[in-house]
């Protein structure tokens, strides 16, 4: 039947799950789609099949400052079922020679565990907390939820204000160049460039030297979803369909629908005809929307060229070690601290700076690096993802996808990396030896294989490079959530601010398709170029 929806979007994740709650919200009739038996992407909880009870987060389970999102408040996710726990050590990095590094929900604990390593980098972490935290309030936050401005325009704007034009100072620098210049021990170095790493800008590059300060004056931490991260998965979904959203799972688009030069629908795998009457929104990377959707008659040489060439990070592809355990992991470093135990993230094997030139060098190289790894022992926070007295625990390594040249490699490789895992987390927590039920690995074809949309195992599917950020994401000319074609637009994490669980591309792309068909709604923004405007 003709028409039946004003809008389709392609993919049920979080993003797309967003951008369809919105408009849904503003009154229009909208269907999403996608290939996957549940909605969600990757917000996936699932339960062991031959361990009835135990619960394992595959894919996202980190989740940053999620109920600060404006989304989450907007959509009344508490009210859908929606919980979040942020847990008091926040992160904990577990040296070799016993030493901890300790990141606090608390900023002066923090800062007391940086004075145990260094009492001048504590006083760094210190004045970039302070500094940078009205440039994370008035600048970066803004720049987050708002579609991006063109670099010039930006530019311009940040350079009439002292902060703005402090950012423009410090993103002159890399990563690597910001630790070096501005903190003197070699594993808070360490630990800084991890955090940069979790958002998967090479350290290398220059640009990006405020990730770090930006992180060190965010006031919120990582976040994990009570009842697993596909709680918010089936909170967003209550949302959607209380907003009259229709989501069909288990289909696939075949190709998008162009008439009279424009969007209108798409064609099913199993060759059924959808139609929208304003449009397609895809959530997809671009080589699917842009080459494998669209007949090349109606993308551009210069457009499919674009798309072709987007490129994907090298150093995100994750290794997973998942365990069902009869009792959590307890560290040696918590015989004299038992409050350690409860570290949320821990991080081992990262001892000093220098170990980031070997990793980027392995990952090159297609070889698998000296391990290091980070995860969380969800039960200690949630004891409903595992049966009574039970207990979950996962490591996240990363490490190249095509292994040794060949990303099937990993179907061989993998059970023997795991044990690997396994035996640096017994020397942290020796009880591990005893107290495993069962494991499994994923590697990082078994991501790609999941979730096609994170080519080559790219977990944000796209890198942050200079060509790929902001105004240019995922390439020049289709950066503020707009395709070439009227009537098609861009959703998903390909799109800036970028992936990880933020939601942000969708509530974006809301933004701009509510615009554009002329529909004023009370949660949209200012105009981020006004708001930049203000900064005095």
């Amino acid at each position: 039947m003709a028409d039946d929806y004003d809008f389709i979007v392609l993919g049920a994740g979080h993003n797309g799950l967003i951008l369809q709650a919105y408009l849904g919200k503003a009154g229009l009739k909208v269907l999403a789609v996608d290939r996957a038996p549940t909605a969600g992407g990757g917000l996936t909880t699932l339960e062991d099949p031959r361990y009835p009870g135990f619960l394992h987060n595959t894919h996202a389970f980190f989740h940053r400052a999620i109920t600060s999102m404006p989304w989450y408040a907007d959509l009344e996710l508490d009210r859908h079922g929606a919980h979040y726990i942020e847990p008091e050590l926040n992160v904990l990095l577990l040296t070799e020679d016993g030493r901890t590094l300790e990141w606090w929900t608390e900023f002066e604990r923090t800062a007391a565990s940086f004075a145990q390593f260094s009492r001048r980098d504590s006083a760094t972490l210190r004045r970039w907390y302070e500094e940078f935290a009205p440039i994370v309030t008035e600048i970066l936050h803004p720049e987050a939820t708002s579609p991006p401005l063109a670099p010039d325009e930006r530019r311009s704007l940040l350079g009439r204000s002292a902060i703005g034009r402090r950012l423009l100072e410090v993103s002159a620098l890399s990563p690597l160049e910001f630790v070096q210049r501005e903190f003197e021990h070699p594993t808070i170095k360490a630990g800084l460039l991890f955090f940069n790493g979790l958002r998967e800008v090479d350290v290398r590059v220059r640009g990006f030297g405020h990730h770090i300060a930006a992180l060190l004056a965010q006031p919120s931490k990582a976040q994990m979803s009570r009842g697993g991260s596909t709680a918010l998965a089936r909170a967003l979904e209550a949302a959607v369909r209380e907003a009259g959203g229709v989501i069909r799972t288990f289909t696939e688009p075949r190709r998008i629908l162009v008439e009279n030069g424009r969007a209108t629908g798409i064609e099913t795998a199993e060759g059924e005809m959808l139609r929208a009457r304003h449009g397609v929104a895809s959530s997809l990377n671009p080589q699917q929307t842009f080459l494998g959707l669209l007949d090349e008659t109606y993308v551009p040489a210069a457009i499919r060229r674009q798309a072709k060439n987007f490129k994907y990070n090298l150093i995100a592809p994750l290794f997973a070690l998942n365990l069902n355990l009869r009792e959590p992991p307890r560290y040696k470093v918590a015989i004299e601290r038992p409050e350690l135990d409860n570290g949320f993230m821990v991080v081992m094997g990262l001892d000093h700076v220098d170990q980031f030139s070997d990793l980027i060098r392995h990952h090159e190289a297609g070889t698998i690096p000296p391990t290091i790894m980070w995860g969380a022992c969800p039960t200690r926070f949630d004891p409903s993802q595992a049966p009574p007295g039970r207990h979950t625990a996962f490591m996240w390594e990363k490490v190249p996808y095509r292994l040794n040249g060949d990303p099937h490699s990993w179907d061989d490789a993998r059970e023997a990396h795991g044990r690997v895992m396994l035996d640096l987390w017994r020397k942290y927590a020796p009880n591990l030896s005893e107290a495993v039920i069962d494991s499994f690995t994923r590697s990082p074809l078994d991501v790609e294989r999941s979730l096609p949309n994170m080519q080559t195992g790219d977990l944000l599917i796209g890198a942050f490079t200079d060509d790929q950020i902001g105004y240019n994401r995922p390439f020049s000319g289709a950066g503020r959530y707009r395709a070439h074609l009227p009537g098609l637009f861009l959703c998903g994490s390909s799109s800036h601010p970028g992936g990880n669980i933020t939601g942000l591309p969708g509530y974006n792309a809301a933004q701009v398709i509510l615009e554009e068909l002329g529909i004023k709604a009370d949660w949209v923004p200012q105009p981020l170029g006004e708001r930049l405007a203000r900064i005095k």
